[in-house]
């Protein structure tokens, strides 16, 4: 299979399942990962996605690059705008996604990383956009998206070298949030990915939209953009019920409503 989804308590991971091709992208995953982020995003059974990938080698390497040079010019381009569209797809789940990332994330594995709203690795984890060796550019965002998370200096540097960074750099950079053993991934990206669902689904939502559509505005642009997330979650029953929890000293019992 190229890709397997599962959902428990609120959390919904998704998976790359390639492991013998290091979880390159054919036409098969991302046609999976399509599917898998559009329906997640549409369930409100679900308040957080992790995105990882199975084995411990690779969360992505990128492109198929042998289903890549069987196609034609034509067929490249569009290939490319696909994955571009899903990186796109990723970055408007509304749901927080912490992707987590198991060795090597290249390429286009980097550029879907980069589209989650949280990034944590293995101690043994390499990233890189290694494009202009290969006679291209990133092509899903990362010339776009990478400048966004480390600033522009460095994104041109690791741009155009075409160089790969180890765990340790990434994470100075910013790139990651938190590094861990590989064996401890799985685990302390569903312990995160808890935490995060103890919210209310409505306002990590609403909160997760004033951060991406906010961050990159005018400043009074970007609080009215806060100001009309925050009014949304004004009437609904969450609010009330968070005060009521409150009140009687006890866990909030959201709904999502």
């Amino acid at each position: 299979m190229g890709v397997t989804t599962t959902v428990r308590d609120r959390v919904a991971t998704i998976e790359i399942n390639r492991p013998d091709a290091l979880n390159a992208l054919n036409r098969a995953v991302v046609d999976g990962l399509n599917a898998a982020f559009t329906d997640v995003a549409a369930r409100p059974d679900v308040s957080v996605v992790v995105f990882t990938a199975a084995g411990e080698r690779a969360f992505c390497v990128g492109a198929d690059l042998v289903e890549r040079a069987a196609m034609s010019e034509e067929q490249v381009i569009a290939t490319v705008r696909g994955l571009r569209a899903l990186t796109s797809l990723i970055e408007a789940t509304p749901q927080p996604v912490v992707a987590a990332i198991n060795g090597f994330a290249l390429g286009g594995g980097l550029e879907m990383a980069l589209a989650c709203d949280l990034r944590i690795a293995s101690d043994n984890a390499v990233v890189g956009l290694p494009e202009v060796r290969l006679g291209i550019i990133p092509g899903a965002g990362g010339t776009q998206r990478l400048p966004r998370v480390v600033g522009a200096a460095r994104a041109r540097e690791l741009i155009l070298t075409g160089r790969r960074i180890a765990a340790s750099e990434a994470l100075a950079l910013g790139l990651v949030t938190e590094i861990v053993p590989a064996s401890e991934l799985r685990t302390r990206a569903s312990a995160l990915a808890a935490e995060i669902a103890l919210g209310a689904p409505l306002a990590l939502r609403a909160a997760k939209e004033a951060i991406r559509d906010g961050v990159e505005a005018p400043l009074d642009q970007a609080l009215e953009l806060e100001d009309r997330c925050y009014l949304r979650l004004v009437p609904t029953q969450d609010r009330v019920e968070a005060l009521a929890a409150f009140r009687e000293r006890r866990p909030p019992r959201f709904e999502g409503r």
